[in-house]
């Protein structure tokens, strides 16, 4: 596990003081430009590329973020935030309790979330106060999701969030020496098949049990 900054290790995100209007636009500018150019370049691209892809200065960057890693525990939890608010809106917004599924499943693609995972692995504390909460709401909100398709009749009964998620991150993953450039439109090709083997009645029995998130974090 890589040593964690002091400033992610600061206490949770409801304790920081609230930023001004065009600090926290800033903050989120940088986060966001972090997200795309750790997809494009890796984890350990210049964070001068970072502050220029944002439109801040170099010494914006670091009055918000004292290090690296520091940037990745925040990339992190934006990720899973948004990837929470996605499973969230697709359940409250979406009549058919499969379509709910379908249309997070497509929008958390989004996210880069198969390119993010193994980049920022290596960088991320685990335990910290911030990502066991994120992790627990994501699980809750995808579990809502997965449970009122389960509960229609639609979606088969021997998966669980872990599952979708291990699936989910493989197919967004973009293949090696392809880059970025147009991969969606493949991403949604596959998840589209692989969301068609979701549905109920399952055509075949699948070995094993159930993978909950629980047992990816302990695998891994």
């Amino acid at each position: 596990m890589a040593a964690t900054t002091a400033g992610a290790k600061s206490g949770t995100e409801g304790q920081q003081p609230r930023l001004r209007a065009d600090a926290l636009r800033n903050r989120e500018r940088i986060i966001a430009a972090a997200r795309e150019t750790m997809v494009e370049f890796g984890a350990e691209v210049p964070l001068d590329e970072i502050a220029r892809r944002a439109g801040v200065g170099n010494a914006t960057l670091y009055r918000h973020f004292a290090d690296r890693l520091e940037l990745i525990h925040h990339v992190t939890l934006s990720v899973m935030s948004r990837t929470a608010d996605r499973a969230e809106s697709a359940l409250a917004e979406e009549s058919d309790a499969f379509q709910a599924l379908r249309r997070f499943v497509h929008a958390a693609v989004e996210e880069r979330i198969g390119a993010l995972c193994p980049l920022l692995s290596d960088g991320v504390d685990r335990d910290h106060p911030d990502l066991l909460a994120a992790g627990d709401r994501l699980e809750a909100a995808i579990e809502a999701v997965m449970g009122a398709a389960r509960d229609s009749g639609q979606l088969r009964t021997d998966i669980a969030v872990g599952d979708l998620m291990v699936a989910l991150t493989q197919l967004t993953r973009p293949l090696p020496s392809s880059g970025c450039m147009d991969f969606d439109k493949f991403v949604h090709r596959h998840l589209q098949l692989f969301l068609d083997g979701l549905q109920a009645p399952a055509r075949s029995e699948l070995p094993g049990s159930a993978a909950t998130l629980e047992d990816l974090r302990r695998r891994s």
